[in-house]
C-alpha cells in the first residue's frame, strides 16, 4: 500500500507503508497522509510499533529514547 508523505524539503511523494516507521524515526519526512488527513510528525499523535497512539508527553519520552539509540 502506498502512503503519501511530505519530505523535509516540502516535496510530496509516495512510499510503501512498511517504510513509514523508519522514515519517521530518521526524521526524513515532515508529514504523512492518513484517511483522516495529514499527520505532522512531532505534533500529531503517532503510534509506536506495537502500541496505541502516543499522546504528547509519551511522544517526548519516546523521542528521547530514539535519540539515545543513535
Amino acid at each position: 500500500m502506498l502512503i503519501k508523505v511530505m519530505h523535509q524539503d516540502g516535496t510530496i511523494g509516495e512510499i510503501e507503508s512498511y517504510k513509514l516507521d523508519a522514515l519517521i524515526h530518521s526524521k526524513k519526512i515532515k508529514k504523512f497522509r492518513r484517511s483522516s488527513g495529514w499527520v505532522t510528525i512531532g505534533i500529531d499523535p503517532i503510534r509506536e510499533v506495537g502500541r496505541d497512539y502516543l499522546e504528547a508527553p509519551e511522544k517526548e519520552e519516546f523521542d528521547k529514547r530514539v535519540k539515545k539509540r543513535k
